[in-house]
């Protein structure tokens, strides 16, 4: 059962040759101690092991974040240069640009509707 497993470092009553109770009660208190101890220290590095896979997920989260808000910041700012560009084209093309403009624009779309209805 493991309550009486060491004995040895028990004090012993030379008076009456044996162990008293509340030696002996000390004794399986200690041992259970030890037991809980030790079972408390197996979930400490259960949940340290947890812990650290949890902040090694988190680290690896964040630089994906870090990447994609990088690439949205990029595309972000071609959007903005293409739209200037087309902007100053369309000023100094007049209207007969706008209506190119607007024409490819409906061309596109009907090829890609087409493309995805087939």
């Amino acid at each position: 059962n493991g309550h009486f497993k060491d004995m040895s470092r028990r004090s012993y009553d030379p008076e009456r040759g044996a162990l008293t109770a509340s030696d002996m009660n000390a004794g399986i208190m200690e041992d259970q101690n030890n037991e809980r101890i030790s079972e408390l220290s197996e979930q400490v590095a259960r949940l340290k092991g947890l812990t650290i896979d949890i902040g090694n997920e988190v680290r690896e989260q964040n630089s994906l974040l870090d990447q994609m808000q990088d690439g949205f910041s990029s595309t972000g700012d071609m959007l903005k240069g293409s739209l200037k560009r087309i902007g100053s084209m369309l000023d100094a093309g007049g209207p007969k640009a706008m209506m190119l403009m607007v024409g490819c624009i409906v061309f596109v779309i009907i090829v890609l509707y087409w493309l995805m209805k087939s």
